[in-house]
């Protein structure tokens, strides 16, 4: 499931597949502007997959052969590198990035210099009046400037090179079973829940995320409409076969 810390991808490889996967439909909500027709609907139907991860570091550590780094975190911190990559996809992308306390604290530095530069100039003017209007609405005009939103991460669900869809976190619960003597968790079972993105939630992502998350969705809705059209070969004709002779 690849997605963004900052600048740097984070991207996480299932240790062993899912044994199952559930895959969950929500009917489109009713579309209230057309009250006489009960099938109009508003949007697209939701979509949903759930399924429990197994990790255990005893494993990554006995194929140190094939994969010298995954061993080497196994073998100082179990399997929290893991667990910290998963809990990071419920973090909004500016929570640790400086973005929003960082403006917060460049504002106050900019009011806090042109209050004592004011100041400085009114050593020896004799209109205080002045000069408190003039911070009062430097200070306003700091105030009214937009910050930017904080986005939860937008992260691609990859099952096979015909299911790679854009998600976003909705559950996520760990149990941690196993531990080693400095206590990092050495085996754990990981719930997810990932709802699919729509086109119009997906317009709000920018960057390169952003158009690699729209193309995916439409490669998948593209391929799941091919799929269905392919599904009518061979039972079309027996279906028509059985339809009353006035259909």
């Amino acid at each position: 499931m690849p997605t963004f810390i900052g600048s740097s991808p984070n991207v996480i490889l299932f240790q062993f597949n899912p044994e199952t996967i559930t895959h969950t439909w929500t009917p489109a909500p009713p579309d209230p502007q057309a009250n006489k027709d009960p099938l109009a609907v508003k949007g697209i139907p939701g979509e949903e997959f759930s399924f429990s991860l197994a990790l255990n570091s005893n494993d990554a550590i006995a194929d140190s052969d094939a994969n010298q780094v995954a061993a080497g975190l196994a073998i100082v911190s179990g399997i929290y590198p893991r667990l910290a990559a998963l809990e990071m996809l419920q973090y909004p992308s500016r929570a640790f990035d400086g973005g929003l306390v960082g403006q917060v604290s460049a504002a106050a530095n900019a009011a806090g210099a042109v209050t004592s530069g004011a100041a400085r100039a009114a050593a020896g003017a004799v209109g205080g009046d002045t000069i408190a209007s003039a911070v009062s609405a430097t200070v306003c005009s700091a105030a009214k400037k937009e910050v930017p939103a904080s986005h939860v991460p937008t992260v691609l669900f990859v099952w096979g090179p015909q299911r790679i869809v854009p998600v976003r976190v909705t559950n996520l619960a760990i149990t941690e079973k196993l531990y080693d003597r400095m206590l990092n968790p050495t085996q754990a079972d990981v719930q997810i829940t990932l709802r699919v993105l729509t086109l119009d939630e997906l317009g709000k992502v920018e960057g390169a995320l952003g158009l690699v998350a729209r193309v995916a969705y439409k490669y998948s809705q593209g391929l799941r409409q091919t799929h269905a059209v392919a599904n009518l070969g061979d039972p079309v004709g027996s279906v028509i076969g059985m339809l009353p002779n006035s259909f």
